[in-house]
């Protein structure tokens, strides 16, 4: 293992008041690869010193440096402004590595559940008109990343977020509502679909580990079963691990083997 040094609150870019900041874990070695986490929350809360040491830092110590990143949650934190806020800091990374000390030839990006889905989103729209935004002062640098890590997010915000009568009653609200607004959850229309990314999902797209609870009760792994075979039915490269026993958020997804194996796939797809 690695020692890991820590730089906070690192400014990457502001926008409607809201500051965008990224916490950087670095290992002690020279130029490490690196891979943008991006938070869970439901699209509402959630901060990026979440997990900060039973989680990034112990990612890091495996020589991947991990650039923890904020977005703007609800009510700014509207689709697709998260989205946005996350290219701007892909762009920052890769216009900043140098000073960081860390390798941005290639770059990974890795979320879990809202923060999954952004990754996701990230990684499978390029260079796309609506969701690259303007958001930073690095808009000369490239949003491509070159891997996604993508714990137990959901891949269609309209199948997740419905519930029967009774489901309604005994459930809490979508958290999709927080990022699509009440209407579109109520009566799903293109512009759900659009948001979600099993329709983004094209053989370009990059390298996938996928890991999903088969307990999870918030967002059920058909979600993650789903993108998985949409990347593999396009000839995209995807890895789905089922954890045993392991609900949403569980502290399975932090013990060393699954660190290790999430860090074994970051490394094989981004160092030169």
């Amino acid at each position: 293992m690695n020692d890991v040094q820590v730089q906070s609150n690192l400014r990457v870019a502001e926008v409607d008041g809201f500051e965008i900041a990224v916490d950087v874990y670095r290992p002690d070695i020279d130029n490490p690869p690196a891979v943008i986490y991006l938070h869970g929350g439901g699209w509402q809360l959630g901060d990026k010193k979440d997990g900060a040491d039973d989680r990034l830092a112990r990612l890091a110590s495996y020589g991947i440096a991990v650039v923890s990143a904020n977005y703007r949650l609800a009510p700014q934190g509207s689709y697709p402004n998260p989205i946005h806020d996350v290219k701007a800091v892909v762009r920052w990374l890769r216009a900043h590595g140098a000073e960081l000390g860390v390798s941005t030839d290639r770059i990974g990006v890795w979320g879990a559940s809202a923060g999954a889905y952004l990754a996701t989103m990230v990684g499978l729209t390029p260079g796309d008109d609506e969701l690259e935004g303007v958001v930073g002062d690095d808009l000369d640098q490239s949003s491509r990343v070159d891997a996604v890590v993508h714990w137990f997010g959901p891949s269609d915000l309209a199948a997740n977020a419905g519930r029967s009568w009774i489901e309604s009653h005994l459930l809490p609200p979508p958290f999709e509502k927080a990022l699509l607004g009440e209407d579109e959850v109520a009566a799903p229309s293109d512009t759900s679909w659009n948001a979600s990314p099993l329709s983004r999902v094209t053989s370009l797209a990059p390298p996938f580990l996928i890991a999903h609870g088969d307990r999870d009760r918030i967002t059920l792994s058909a979600q993650s079963h789903a993108l998985h075979d949409a990347l593999v039915s396009t000839g995209a490269r995807s890895t789905l691990l089922v954890l045993g026993g392991a609900g949403h958020e569980g502290p399975e997804f932090d013990q060393h083997d699954h660190l290790g194996i999430t860090a074994a796939f970051l490394s094989a797809h981004l160092r030169g």
